[in-house]
């Protein structure tokens, strides 16, 4: 049979990339905003990352050993998602809290679907959710330089303004809150490091930051305040940046179309808002991301792009 006519199945053209590889872009983009928080937090920030990673792996390697899987540890899928648990935390959290959890997300979020590309929600964000569920006090009580302090969106959400100015809170100088979502900055420079390489579009990203700030701004302006400075507060505080870059842009539990990308972007960044100035948690990017990845399903087949070569359904009259 003449080779040329031979066809495989699906997919027909390949990526030279692995998951492998995109996962260490991934790693190296995340770096920044690490540094950041350890230098801001001390080594507690680093042994947190570390356990989290450990833990990760650990539970990985023995949830396939258990099932007689192929192991995957090699593809560094369970060290992104060990970094963005302790990301997501306080460096004032226990240890053991963040081995808990990050065994919890890998071993009933991940594997028990499958592994990798069968979950169907982010692992690091249910990591996240359990320790808020499970130890609230703990892992919503911010320090800075030992002195317990209010982050940003719980003061807004009090109704005034952080003592941070928007540059702290650009840059993540003396800023309470999790690990690595304390500096904008060094989360866009990953942000744009994963453009850059090709691993993630803005399609999402922008979406959800530019849903979020046209919400609050609007709000904003119809309570009085000042609008500008509330505005860059709310996408500047918090976890907005981290999740907007790093976690809705998922390639497991997010659409796959760009129209999709959007749609899921502004459904995030509605959530978010919502939660943030309605709801009883001052931040809310967690559980609006959650949502939408359980809805990502229906993103895609209402997005999905007309086969090739079929026509639409004509309905017939009579």
């Amino acid at each position: 049979m003449n080779q040329s006519l031979r066809v495989s199945a699906s997919p027909h053209v390949r990526d030279a990339r692995s998951t492998t590889k995109v996962m260490l872009d991934v790693i190296i983009a995340l770096v920044p905003a690490g540094v950041v928080g350890v230098v801001a937090f001390g080594m507690q920030a680093l042994v947190l990352i570390l356990a989290a990673v450990a833990a990760c792996l650990l539970t990985e390697l023995i949830c396939q050993k258990a099932v007689k899987r192929t192991v995957t540890i090699s593809d560094l899928s369970a060290v992104v998602t060990g970094i963005l648990i302790a990301y997501n935390m306080p460096h004032t959290a226990e240890w053991w809290q963040v081995v808990i959890v990050s065994a919890f997300s890998i071993a009933v979020c991940k594997q028990l679907f499958g592994g990798i590309g069968c979950n169907f929600v982010n692992p690091a964000l249910i990591a996240r959710v359990v320790a808020q569920i499970s130890w609230p006090m703990s892992v919503s009580t911010f320090y800075l330089d030992g002195v317990s302090g209010a982050t940003p969106l719980t003061v807004m959400k009090g109704g005034a303004m952080p003592e941070q100015s928007i540059l702290d809170m650009f840059l993540g100088t003396n800023m309470p809150g999790c690990i690595g979502e304390i500096s904008a900055l060094a989360l866009l420079v990953g942000g744009v490091y994963l453009v850059v390489r090709g691993v993630i579009k803005i399609n999402t990203p922008v979406a959800y930051v530019a849903t979020v700030a046209v919400f609050v701004a609007i709000y904003g302006a119809c309570t009085g305040r000042d609008v500008l400075n509330y505005t860059l507060a709310q996408v500047l505080g918090g976890g907005l940046m981290l999740g907007a870059i790093f976690m809705a842009t998922d390639y497991v539990t997010a659409p796959m179309t760009g129209k999709g990308q959007i749609i899921f972007g502004v459904g995030c960044g509605l959530l978010t808002s919502v939660i943030r100035l309605f709801g009883g948690y001052p931040e809310g990017v967690s559980y609006s991301i959650l949502i939408m990845n359980i809805v990502t399903p229906l993103i895609d087949k209402w997005t999905a792009p007309r086969i090739y070569g079929t026509v639409k359904e004509v309905k017939q009259n009579g």
